[in-house]
């Protein structure tokens, strides 16, 4: 494989200075390190840093402008024998961009931050609508009083792991087409703690804590609804090695009430309303989240007439001076059980009404009847629909739906 000048994979002049080529070296390593994962390129990484090797150190870099890679001995473009400690002024770019990377070689920090924790909270409607104040019970893990978190019995302490003498980390190397690749992993034997435990603390069992259960008083804010998440700082799991706390998270669950419904901060009561009093009008008392409310219904309420109840809704999330409104359907109940005198009373209003109860039988028409004979038809027609239209426009005038004014 034919092999790239190096002057032009650094992108520098062949007289470029040595502080021009680390320049170089930093900004290109920055993208194409392997850790990056938006543009890493472990190949062209590997180009990169063989460049940057030879080019940084004034013997390699005078034998390559002489003599070209056949100058280089070694294997200066496989990273055979190749010296990697003119990297040590790149950690501080691989911490910055990768977090220290694996294969920056530095040990991971030991500190670690303890897991966030989720409660699910069960609140009656009126609680989420009003606020309220909840002791809730969460288990969540904390460093053992025993061993003061170290996972060691009383009178011993960790060690130093053998086998990564204390760094947490070991290096890999292995053997590709490309040549050696050395690569930082996890001690296995300790998990990268640097340390080990010989003899584990009973109360623990060498994990360094233990879960226990805790109080916490919680305050509910007023408007609160169904799905949503309060976060309780610093009550979840205790970081490992002094780290600090996670946090909990709460999500709330609303009841459903069995004569409120509620949309967002408005909230929705379905009111039956008696046949009289809608066509009489009158006043009704209806339930709100306050108590009983009395409306007033007007005369020719028709079902399904909305009522609004200013201010008597849902107070708003973090602003409970500030409330939604409730609206009221009204809902016509039709009697289905008449008492005697009921119904001749009904049938007087409907004969003062000329209500017909029953539909008139058309008279017959001859199919073939003449010019005279059909006009009487259809006067007669006429007639029938200009009776039947009359009753169907007072029901529709008695019936038809009519939006009530506000309270």
């Amino acid at each position: 494989m034919t092999k790239r000048d190096y002057y032009e994979v650094l992108g520098v002049e062949r007289n470029a200075s040595s502080e021009q080529i680390k320049r170089a070296f930093r900004s290109k390593a920055r993208h194409l390190h392997p850790d990056n994962k938006e543009s890493g390129d472990e190949s062209a990484f590997k180009e990169l840093a063989a460049a940057y090797e030879v080019l940084s150190d004034e013997q390699k870099r005078s034998l390559y402008d002489r003599y070209g890679h056949d100058g280089l001995t070694g294997g200066a473009g496989g990273f055979e024998g190749m010296d990697f400690g003119a990297f040590s002024d790149l950690s501080e770019i691989f911490s910055q961009f990768f977090g220290g990377g694996p294969r920056s070689g530095f040990r991971r920090s030991p500190v670690e931050r303890g897991a966030d924790l989720k409660y699910d909270l069960q609140l009656e409607f009126l609680e989420a609508v009003f606020g309220c104040e909840k002791k809730i019970s969460v288990r969540h893990l904390e460093d053992c009083t025993v061993c003061s978190g170290n996972g060691a019995a009383p009178g011993t302490g960790p060690v130093t792991c053998s086998t990564c003498a204390g760094m947490g980390q070991i290096r890999q190397t292995t053997s590709t087409f490309l040549g050696q690749f050395t690569q930082v992993i996890t001690c296995p034997n300790c998990g990268g703690e640097g340390t080990r435990v010989e003899k584990a603390c009973s109360n623990c069992k060498g994990r360094g804590q233990v879960r226990k259960s805790r109080d916490i008083e919680l305050k509910v804010p007023a408007g609160i609804d169904g799905g949503s998440r309060l976060r309780i700082p610093n009550a979840g799991d205790q970081g490992r090695r002094g780290g600090p706390p996670g946090d909990v998270y709460v999500v709330v669950h609303v009841s459903e009430h069995p004569g409120f419904v509620r949309e967002g901060t408005t909230i929705h009561v379905r009111q039956p309303v008696s046949f009289s009093m809608a066509a009489l009008g009158g006043e009704l008392s209806v339930p709100t989240v306050d108590g009983p409310r009395v409306v007033k219904v007007p005369a020719g309420t028709q079902s399904g007439t909305t009522v609004l109840m200013r201010g008597h809704g849902v107070p708003q999330l973090n602003n409970p001076t500030r409330r939604g409104d409730q609206i009221v359907h009204l809902i016509v109940e039709t009697p289905t059980r008449l008492s005697a005198e009921e119904r001749k009373l009904l049938e007087q209003l409907a004969e003062l009404r000329h209500e017909r109860l029953k539909s008139a039988e058309p008279e017959p028409v001859e199919e073939n009847a003449g010019d005279e004979s059909g006009g009487r038809a259809r006067e007669k027609t006429r007639d029938a629909t200009r009776d039947g239209g009359s009753i169907m426009g007072k029901i529709a005038d008695f019936f038809g739906a009519k939006d009530a004014g506000n309270e």
